[in-house]
């Protein structure tokens, strides 16, 4: 299992099968592709910039033409469908491993299709992910161990440390946007949950 890919099958794993590499190409990564409706399916596209910072409404734009350009030609859905694409977020969904491993320490909550000790649905401190496997330590101090494979949804809990951290990503990004003066301080703001979707309809 590649954890800088969502485990993903049927239509879906086609998706980004197609749409992974096109990102990779522009310096994004896919966090997640799903097809949402049938008569008129909207594609979702949820991306990442590659190198960690926050993702922002002209990265989206930029993305929509050229994945909307990409499946245009593979033409993998039939009839009339919407593109959408839109940044993780902060409390973003974890999809691939390296998502358990990048925001180990953050509080999250996960649902399993198949009950792992008679329940479903997990709420823990993330302990980051290996072989396929996501661990999370519960409030009692326990330990739960979530096939990915069988993960239903998975996402971070919004807190002031994540905010806080998401802060610091934003800031990281505007200066690598600015190239500011050294000894000039970039300007503390807080994160919004990600850029309003782009639509692209076909």
């Amino acid at each position: 299992m590649d954890e800088d890919l969502p485990f993903l099958t049927g239509l879906d794993a086609k998706l980004a099968a197609i749409v992974a590499p096109v990102l990779a190409d522009m310096g994004f990564e896919l966090v997640r592709v799903a097809i949402l409706g049938r008569e008129s399916p909207t594609v979702q596209i949820m991306a990442d910039r590659a190198d960690g910072t926050l993702i922002r409404i002209e990265d989206c734009e930029q993305i929509s033409h050229a994945v909307g350009a990409v499946l245009d030609v593979e033409d993998p859905l039939p009839g009339m469908w919407t593109l959408e694409v839109s940044s993780a977020g902060i409390d973003r969904p974890l999809t691939r491993a390296k998502d358990w491993n990048r925001f180990a320490g953050h509080l999250a909550k996960a649902e399993v299709n198949i009950p792992i000790n008679g329940r479903k649905r997990f709420a823990g401190i993330l302990l980051g992910a290996e072989d396929g496997v996501g661990r999370l330590r519960l409030d009692d101090g326990t330990e739960a161990a979530l096939p990915l494979s069988d993960l239903r949804k998975a996402r971070l809990v919004l807190t002031d440390e994540l905010i806080a951290a998401s802060a610091h990503m934003m800031r990281a990004s505007d200066a690598a946007e600015a190239e500011p003066s050294p000894g000039a301080e970039a300007p503390e703001s807080t994160p919004k949950p990600g850029p309003a979707p782009v639509h692209k309809t076909h």
